[in-house]
């Protein structure tokens, strides 16, 4: 089971963890963790954590589905302290692909999934909240820690995965939300100092860089070789019927990769 106290004896932090909260079963831990913005400042880093989730969100309504014990469900409550908007997200998927890169190869699928040997091990949805005229996130991700194969249905067995899958064995919760925090917190300070070493370390873990790829843009397909991107406008694609276009993460999902 998730130990707050454990989780804080490998904690390496300063400001993410002060105060760790785990649920055995909420709806949401990113709508708990953005309550908490309305105490203010004082829980700027609260960490909310959950055994399962029964309404969990994924990007575009999505529901992130979720067994007891059987996966980290982390909310970070975050106040803004002048780190570019656009940044954040990138923050967070570079430290949750650090997190699980210690078990396999892992990669980011823009706009907020990270994959181990081509598969989804986690997500990530960013929430913005305004408290009292101050600005805070709320940071959730969620890993697949402790599924088997038949844990997954459908579809979801050729697509997702799991970090007890990947290493053969069964990985410790507890040490890997410590990592995660510890992270969180590094990347946040390298983001303020230097947002662009933010987004090289992004690139750098790019799955689709390279790639050619289909996107559905507005209802519309769009299909040509991935160039990167841009953290304020999206996805950069040299398209194959003629230019580069830029596609905005809030309106484009990527429906093919070859």
């Amino acid at each position: 089971m998730l130990d707050a106290d454990i989780i804080k004896s490998n904690l390496n932090v300063e400001r993410i963890g002060r105060e760790i909260i785990i649920y055995k079963s909420t709806s949401s831990t990113n709508d708990i963790a953005g309550q908490y913005a309305n105490g203010g400042e004082k829980n700027d880093g609260i960490v909310i954590l959950a055994e399962q989730q029964t309404a969990g969100r994924g990007r575009r309504a999505n529901k992130w589905l979720s067994q007891t014990g059987k996966s980290i469900l982390c909310s970070i409550l975050i106040r803004d302290n002048g780190i570019a908007p656009h940044i954040i997200p990138l923050v967070s998927a570079v430290a949750a692909a650090d997190t699980v890169g210690k078990y396999a190869d892992a990669k980011i699928k823009w706009p907020n999934d990270i994959f181990l040997a081509g598969r989804k091990v986690a997500g990530i949805l960013i929430d913005g909240i305004v408290r009292a005229g101050q600005k805070f996130y709320v940071i959730g991700i969620g890993i697949n820690c402790h599924q088997t194969r038949e844990d997954f249905i459908g579809e979801l067995r050729d697509t997702a995965t799991s970090i007890d899958i990947q290493i053969g064995d069964v990985c410790d919760r507890n040490k890997i939300v410590a990592e995660l925090l510890t992270n969180l917190e590094l990347y946040l300070t390298v983001a303020s100092d230097n947002p662009a070493g933010i987004i090289e370390k992004w690139q750098s873990r790019n799955m689709l860089l390279g790639k050619k790829i289909t996107v559905e843009h507005n209802g519309e397909k769009f299909t040509g070789n991935c160039m990167g991107i841009e953290p304020t406008k999206g996805l950069i694609i040299q398209l194959e019927c003629g230019g580069i276009r830029t596609f905005d993460a809030a309106f484009t999902t990527v429906v093919k990769s070859f």
